[in-house]
């Protein structure tokens, strides 16, 4: 499959499938640290919490993330197959960027912004290293993101454009119009190896700038 698109709803299509996505389990030997990070990332509240776990919600789920205090867990390998990040939307830029002035407020900064296209998103790291993308639809409907998709931009750029969130927060408060901070600045062809190496890992980026020298070129 070489394009975007929009699969029908499995609803639509007949059949059995969640009516959404619940939450999130992340198991823990920074109990404390990594309950504290999360409820003020998400201005999440606890709806239970014992000696062994808590539950955070931020809306009317019982709980969106919980927390397992499990001891003696080693450190995450980024060569390790697995989740990568867990994102969340915001309802508008304005909210992403309030949210970002709050958190750097608090001490806690992104690891990596980037205008993926399709989306402004920012990346947090917590206590155990677990990524997480706060992250605005630039699009508002799908018949736009898939006519964005098919354009030459997205095909030279996938990954998207790295932006600075004060740079774009200054702008928003002069009153630069939302449309215009929701464009996408011209990218070049960018490869995986060109992500932070807070995300991929010293490790990991290293092996990916050596595939991309002296392995197989895409054509």
């Amino acid at each position: 499959m070489d394009k975007l698109i929009m699969p029908i709803p499995a609803k639509q299509r007949g059949k059995i499938a969640p009516d959404y996505f619940a939450h999130v389990v992340l198991k823990t030997s920074r109990f404390k640290k990594m309950l504290v990070w999360h409820k003020t990332v998400f201005e999440a509240q606890v709806s239970y919490e014992f000696e062994t776990a808590a539950f955070l919600t931020f809306d009317n789920e019982h709980h969106r993330i919980a927390i397992a205090n499990i001891p003696l867990l080693f450190p995450r390998w980024k060569l390790s197959a697995g989740v990568d990040h867990i994102a969340f939307t915001y309802g508008s830029l304005e909210k992403l960027l309030l949210n970002y002035e709050r958190l750097k407020g608090c001490g806690i900064l992104p690891g990596w912004c980037i205008h993926h296209g399709a989306t402004v998103s920012m990346y947090y790291v917590d206590p155990d290293k677990n990524w997480f993308e706060l992250q605005v639809d630039v699009f508002d409907s799908p018949d736009k993101l898939l006519a964005w998709a098919e354009t030459p931009d997205f095909q030279m750029n996938p990954i998207g454009v790295d932006f600075d969130p004060d740079d774009m927060l200054a702008k928003f408060k002069s009153g630069t119009p939302v449309k215009e901070l929701m464009e996408r600045e011209q990218g070049t062809t960018r490869h995986p190896s060109s992500m932070p190496t807070a995300y991929l890992g010293i490790v990991h980026k290293c092996l990916l700038k050596l595939h991309y020298w002296f392995g197989p070129k895409q054509k």
